[in-house]
């Protein structure tokens, strides 16, 4: 952890931190002087790990869409992934820094830490392995090392590691990749588009009862049956939700126009009105 020694570090310290063109040094020291006791800035003093640990998600998101801009190419695009990338590594930053605080790590353990797991990843690399071999053969041989280094860390049961902080369809993929690699899996996407078919209809039975918790748990059966089906489709599903986020967004934005150009808001026409409009978009949207 850095430490500013008297006014003359601290100053030389500030010097680093509104310089211009100083890299990660810079970066590492505006985080040490943002957390200093004495005189760091209150809201960053007051932060622990759990209060960033919002912030780290959301700027991961930020990250993906970001690069679903992309595709529509541009400077702007290219200036704000970077942008984005910056704000992600601050995370990391943010979290070396409370680390470092009470001598757990810091930024640069961190570095070599994930540095040498790449090396250990990677024997094709730097080891006695060969190159060649498929991409397919490549991420088997990943999931056996990180196999072998889950049970070294003493997980004993397939599941035992999945992040539970992972977002929903996010962790049902990784879960059913896991039971996958030990044979407990549908070999035909039939299969599980029947037992889509099963989940629906349990899902109505536990509506028609009216029963709250019955209709979470089987919502949550029909979800984790769809997330089974993307992986069997190879659909990231969260990337899929994502894609009809936008598209929805994007139609209801033309509805708006459309009944703007009449004087008009939503709230001022009504449902039927209001879908004729988006099959209008809709089929718009498709012409060439």
């Amino acid at each position: 952890m850095t430490e500013a020694t008297g006014r003359g570090g601290m100053a030389d310290n500030d010097d680093l931190c509104t310089t211009p063109g100083g890299g990660l040094p810079r970066l590492l020291a505006i985080m040490d002087r943002l957390r200093d006791p004495d005189d760091g800035c209150p809201w960053d003093i007051a932060q622990d790990f759990a209060s960033i640990a919002p912030y780290t998600i959301e700027e991961a998101y930020e990250v993906a869409d970001a690069i679903t801009q992309l595709a529509g190419g541009g400077d702007r695009a290219w200036s704000d992934l970077e942008g984005e990338l910056g704000d992600l590594l601050l995370q990391t930053v943010y979290h070396a820094r409370m680390g470092a605080e009470q001598g757990r790590f810091d930024f640069h353990s961190i570095a070599d830490r994930v540095a040498q797991k790449m090396v250990d990843r990677h024997p094709h690399i730097w080891g006695d392995q060969s190159r060649d071999k498929s991409a397919a053969q490549q991420v088997a041989d990943w999931e056996a090392v990180k196999a072998a280094e889950r049970a070294g860390e003493g997980a004993r049961r397939t599941l035992d590691g999945v992040a539970l902080g992972l977002p929903g369809m996010t962790r049902a993929v990784k879960l059913q990749n896991r039971l996958a690699r030990v044979g407990f899996d549908w070999g035909d996407t039939r299969d599980v588009l029947a037992k889509i078919t099963e989940e629906a209809a349990e899902l109505v039975e536990a509506r028609d009862k009216a029963d709250p918790d019955a209709m979470e748990d089987e919502f949550g059966d029909l979800m984790f049956v769809m997330a089974n089906l993307a992986r069997h489709l190879g659909v990231d599903p969260e990337a899929a939700v994502r894609r009809t986020n936008a598209k929805v967004s994007r139609r209801f934005a033309a509805i708006e126009d459309r009944l703007a150009a009449d004087g008009r808001t939503p709230a001022q026409s009504d449902l039927a009105e209001m879908d004729a409009m988006w099959t209008a978009v809709k089929a718009a949207e498709k012409l060439p």
